[in-house]
């Protein structure tokens, strides 16, 4: 699947809110994972598994059912506590952080299955997203004056520019429950991006979509990398998605880590390919 990144003339102004991290000349890698291990009950679902990802950087993870590629995501945002090894972000180690003190050190994720508020409006569900930049107390919230209503009025400002960034003006005061499926992974996408974060982690974010929805959701993450600057580590199925996107691909089976490279090396390699397609398949290509 080709895929175009559109022009960025019109979107341009959400830059000033959420864009422009790299620093000119700092190529330092903005995540470290070093040779982590976690364990459930004596299964290993992390064996020893490291990479960097880099300011601006499509790291894509990438495995079999059970490879142990969400599990990375889960320690990576709080929830799992690896047993041994390192994460640091921005120079500060994750390990035993729990998943709001990551959040607010600039790391946001989407899931795989939807997580929404279903009754909520968009707008609604976007401005939750902003929660950890509001800065104003309950008695400043209750009377809405002063401080409240600045703030309000920036945070507003900051989700209606997401909300133009991801073409769904003609939802934002529709109930999330009444929208199509692609449009609500849109969504969730937008809730993450209003928290300004440095890196996004994306869970599967084209699972279950039909090819239009898929291409569309492939252009507005090709836009948050270039556009905005924002680095991100992607899980996903969609191999052709991968292929075409990714700058470094992160290969698992089993909890290993079995290859690491540019899209191009990982296609051709042979241990991915028998993680995917199995050691008959090899034997047979071997004889052809």
């Amino acid at each position: 699947m080709a895929v175009v990144s559109p022009s960025a003339t019109s979107r341009q102004p959400l830059t000033e809110f959420l864009g422009g991290r790299t620093r000119a000349g700092d190529e330092r890698s903005l995540l470290e994972v070093s040779d982590i291990v976690l364990r459930f009950e004596g299964v290993t679902a992390i064996d020893t598994v490291s990479f960097e990802v880099g300011p601006s950087e499509l790291f894509a993870i990438i495995g079999p059912n059970g490879a142990g590629k969400t599990s990375i995501f889960n320690c990576l945002s709080g929830v799992y506590r690896p047993e041994s090894g390192a994460i640091t972000f921005a120079g500060e180690s994750l390990i035993g952080r729990r998943p709001h003190a990551i959040a607010k050190l600039g790391i946001a994720r989407t899931f795989q299955n939807i997580e929404l508020f279903a009754n909520l409006t968009v707008l609604d569900n976007l401005m939750l997203g902003r929660h950890q930049h509001i800065g104003y107390g309950p008695a400043a919230a209750m009377f809405y004056a002063g401080k409240a209503r600045r703030e309000e009025s920036r945070h507003r400002e900051v989700v209606e520019r997401i909300i133009d960034f991801l073409d769904i003006e003609n939802v934002r005061k529709a109930p999330v429950s009444m929208l199509p499926f692609g449009i609500q992974k849109r969504v969730e996408l937008g809730r993450a991006l209003a928290m300004a974060p440095r890196l996004l982690l994306l869970d599967e974010p084209v699972a279950g979509m039909n090819l239009e929805e898929r291409e569309d959701m492939a252009r507005f993450i090709l836009d948050i990398k270039e556009e905005l600057e924002i680095a991100i580590v992607l899980v996903e199925h969609d191999m052709g998605l991968v292929m075409d996107i990714a700058d470094r691909v992160l290969a698992m089976d089993f909890g290993r880590q079995i290859a690491i490279g540019a899209p191009e090396s990982i296609q051709q390699d042979r241990e991915v390919i028998r993680a995917y397609l199995g050691e008959q398949h090899e034997s047979r290509g071997g004889e052809s």
